[in-house]
C-alpha cells in the first residue's frame, strides 16, 4: 500500500547539477529510512545516500562532498541534490524506503520504478 514517486531525472553536461525528488504516500510509518540508490548497466545496485526520520545520513564513498540529501519528513519526500556530477554517475536512480516497523514489526523495504540520470563527458 506504499508507492514512491521519484522525478527530476535527465541529460546533463559533466560539472553540471541535477537534482531528484521522491515522494511516499500510503501508509507511511514514522520510524523509516529514505535513500537513494543506483545501479549502471551490468552494475550492482549501490548506495548513494540514506536519511533517517532523525536526520542521521549516510553516502556512499563516490558521491561524499558533491551530493546532498535532505528530507521533509511531513511530507514524506526526500531529495537529492547532484553536484559536480560525472560520467560515472550515469545510472537509473532509485528512491528506497525502509518501514522499520511495519506489520508485524518487521522492518520492509519499498523501491520506485528509477529514474534515468545522463552525464556526458
Amino acid at each position: 500500500q506504499v508507492q514512491l514517486v521519484e522525478s527530476g531525472g535527465g541529460k546533463v553536461e559533466a560539472g553540471g547539477a541535477l537534482r531528484l525528488s521522491c515522494a511516499a504516500s500510503g501508509n507511511i510509518f514514522s520510524i523509516n529510512t529514505m535513500g537513494w540508490y543506483r545501479q549502471a548497466p551490468g552494475k550492482e545496485r549501490e548506495l548513494v545516500a540514506t536519511i533517517e526520520n532523525a536526520g542521521r545520513i549516510i553516502y556512499g564513498d563516490s558521491v561524499k562532498g558533491r551530493f546532498t540529501i535532505s528530507r521533509d519528513n511531513a511530507q514524506n519526500t526526500v531529495s537529492l541534490q547532484m553536484n559536480s556530477l560525472k560520467p560515472e554517475d550515469t545510472a537509473v536512480y532509485y528512491c528506497n524506503l525502509v518501514l522499520w516497523y511495519y506489520y508485524g514489526n518487521q522492518p520492509r523495504d519499498f523501491w520506485g520504478q528509477g529514474t534515468q540520470v545522463t552525464v556526458s563527458s
